[in-house]
């Protein structure tokens, strides 16, 4: 018995209070129209969250015909499990998982960068996300490092595969993508127990302030 479906959920959760934004304008983030979960705004802004969507574990055989390797069980158990639009985690992006019957749309966000994909795939990696905000660097599975089913995350410099078709390695993100997942998790926690205190700061001082307006709102 693992432990897949309690991380997985509490991962997916970690979405609301990590990410940097759920808000999208639908022309731009077609992923994230699919997954909107109400009217746009007056800026033309929609909110999206991720979905549980349980799919056949064979859906994922036609990935692992074009792959080199097969994907770390926790990370089998989510895009089983879960669809996601792109979601900016702060330290890394999940590159989307769009809803559908099959996975074929996780296959289109993995292989979609031709520039990227015939370096990194022959060298051994497999994108499933990239830099935060703005950094274009594919943050990938080394599948030369397997140990336990798992792989090192590592972050590449998306230019010297571009323009010298190289792999440098910028950084090592994680040790493993079940030590990213718990790093994540551990951190909206944190985020939890910040927002929970500055809640509690500003209650005391509205408190101390204001008895009057305390009594008329408990009443």
């Amino acid at each position: 018995m693992n432990d897949h479906a309690e991380l997985g959920q509490k991962f997916i959760e970690t979405f609301e209070v990590v990410a940097v934004n759920l808000e999208f304008l639908e022309h731009l983030e077609p992923t994230a129209a699919l997954l909107a979960t109400g009217p746009a705004d007056d800026y033309g802004q929609r909110c999206w969250k991720p979905v549980n969507l349980e799919t056949d574990p064979g859906a994922l055989e036609p990935l692992y015909a074009k792959l080199p390797a097969r994907f770390p069980p926790l990370y089998e158990h989510l895009v089983l499990s879960y669809r996601w639009a792109d979601i900016d985690l702060q330290r890394f992006t999940l590159l989307a998982n769009p809803p559908g019957g099959e996975l074929s749309g996780l296959l289109q966000q993995i292989m979609k960068d031709k520039g990227l994909r015939e370096t990194l795939i022959p060298n051994g990696y497999i994108q499933f996300g990239k830099g935060p905000d703005m950094d274009c660097d594919p943050v990938c599975f080394d599948i030369s490092s397997r140990k336990n089913h798992d792989y090192r995350i590592v972050k590449i410099d998306h230019e010297e595969i571009l323009c010298n078709q190289r792999i440098k390695v910028v950084s090592e993100i994680a040790p493993s993508f079940r030590a990213l997942v718990l790093q994540t998790i551990e951190r909206a926690s944190a985020v939890r127990k910040f927002r929970n205190s500055l809640f509690a700061t500003y209650f005391t001082v509205w408190q101390e302030q204001e008895p009057a307006s305390l009594v008329r709102w408990i009443c």
